[in-house]
């Protein structure tokens, strides 16, 4: 049986050692997305009822990137825009985002949060923040800081390998 505790670079590690490593990174990280899902749909029924997670991670987009337009926030996420325009028609419908004349070409289009929807993303981030504090709070400073180094690599890995921006700035 191979030692978990030892690295998968360091000498002395098996081909085994660092597949037995991989399958773990993937076991956690596939219970991770899942939770993360779960809270995606608990966070878009907070904002309304009716909205589905896909509408709620526009609206980080959204709101951390400014006025932006459709294919630019389809290309954000990583999605084609019949599914984005779509989200957006919802969120238009409720009064979350309104599309504007973009001031760089008339012909074109942005799309913003309204007062009503900021105001919703904020209740609803501030909300979330305190999720993370309640589980999280125990943890030592020095833990939550390589915890937030060691996700800022991956994330960087899969942005570099073509996968979408942050969507909660």
């Amino acid at each position: 049986m191979s030692n978990p505790a030892v690295e998968p670079d360091a000498p002395g590690a098996t081909e085994n050692s660092v597949d037995a490593a991989l399958r773990n990174v993937e076991n956690q990280m596939s219970l991770f997305w899942r939770r993360g899902r779960s809270i995606s749909q608990q966070l878009s029924r907070q904002v309304h009822p009716d909205m589905e997670p896909a509408a709620y991670g526009l609206l980080t987009v959204i709101r951390g990137e400014g006025p932006i337009r459709l294919t630019e926030l389809a290309s954000c996420i990583g999605v084609g825009k019949p599914s984005v325009s779509r989200q957006i028609a919802f969120l238009e419908s409720i009064g979350l985002v309104s599309k504007e004349a973009d001031p760089l070409d008339g012909r074109a289009q942005t799309i913003r949060l309204t007062p009503k929807g900021e105001e919703k993303m904020h209740q609803v981030q501030d909300a979330r923040r305190e999720v993370f504090r309640e589980r999280l709070g125990e943890w030592p400073v020095e833990e939550l800081q390589t915890l937030a180094t060691y996700m800022a690599k991956l994330n960087a890995t899969y942005e570099r390998d073509g996968f979408p921006r942050d969507e909660t700035k």
